[in-house]
């Protein structure tokens, strides 16, 4: 048995929002569809959104819950007509008919669970690239910690871009992920949207965002600065006996080291100083 929250403005009860709950055994709250109401009805499994009248309040209302991140699913509950309103951008993450039967409203529960579940435990929840973090979870984007001021759009693109990096998308490819199948926008909404992000990146950081020349966009890593360590300090020695024209091993030698010249050396004035003589009486 899960623990369900209605957000609805109707003055009914929860089986005449969706009928199919009074044949299931899940916990039902009741409360007003508007954000407050969630400070005070903490603890839901899932929260179920009536959505079947005042669209535009229900769209404005789910993406203020996804926005300020429940931390559990949301599932949108529309006429058949009202399917034709609900894209994306919405933020839920499931859609059940007023008529469905409680075999299908049991199972979008359980799946609906289950992927924020697969989500907790598996799925990164902050995506970090550079100076670049973008967490999923409150919806936010940070620069070098610098919190980035970003529409929902604007989030949904960096976060697409941040989690596939050095991935070259089209637009129509960028268009269809962000915005979604049903948007019939042309592709000049991605350039906009392309241009505002760099803009708020800032001149330091704008070029995370890739242009590829008659192709479209990518999110570039960023590159690490070389490491100035031994390996260094040892190709400059190296580069420094080479100009000077004589081999390492050469000058060892000619300190003295043994099996060298300067042994050679050595050896040969012993051989050449004359025996000591026999003092005379």
């Amino acid at each position: 048995m899960s623990s369900l929250l209605l957000l609805t403005n109707a003055l009914q009860p929860s089986t005449e929002v969706l009928p199919a709950l009074g044949l299931l055994l899940h916990s039902v709250r009741v409360a007003p569809a508007e954000g407050p109401a969630l400070i005070d009805t903490p603890g839901a499994d899932v929260i179920l959104i009536d959505g079947r009248r005042d669209l535009p309040h229900v769209r404005s209302l789910c993406q203020l819950l996804r926005s300020t991140g429940p931390g559990c699913p949301l599932v949108l509950v529309v006429t058949e007509g009202g399917l034709a309103a609900v894209t994306a951008d919405w933020g839920v993450d499931d859609v059940l008919l007023d008529t469905a039967g409680p075999a299908e409203v049991e199972a979008r529960l359980r799946l609906a669970m289950g992927r924020q579940q697969i989500t907790t435990d598996d799925g990164p929840m902050e995506i970090r690239n550079g100076d670049l973090s973008v967490d999923e979870a409150t919806y936010s984007a940070k620069l070098k910690g610098r919190v980035l001021d970003l529409t929902f759009k604007e989030f949904e693109l960096l976060k697409y871009l941040a989690q596939h990096p050095g991935r070259v998308f089209t637009r129509a490819q960028l268009l269809q992920e962000v915005w979604g199948y049903d948007y019939f926008g042309g592709t000049r909404t991605v350039d906009v949207h392309v241009r505002r992000l760099r803009a708020k990146l800032g001149p330091e950081h704008e070029s995370l965002i890739g242009t590829v020349r008659n192709v479209g966009y990518r999110f570039v890593v960023p590159e690490k600065p070389e490491r100035s360590g031994e390996g260094k300090g040892r190709s400059e020695a190296v580069k420094t006996a080479e100009s000077s024209g004589t081999p390492a091993a050469a000058r060892r030698d000619d300190r003295g080291a043994p099996g060298g010249d300067g042994a050679a050396k050595a050896a040969g004035a012993g051989a050449e100083s004359p025996a000591p003589q026999p003092a005379r009486r």
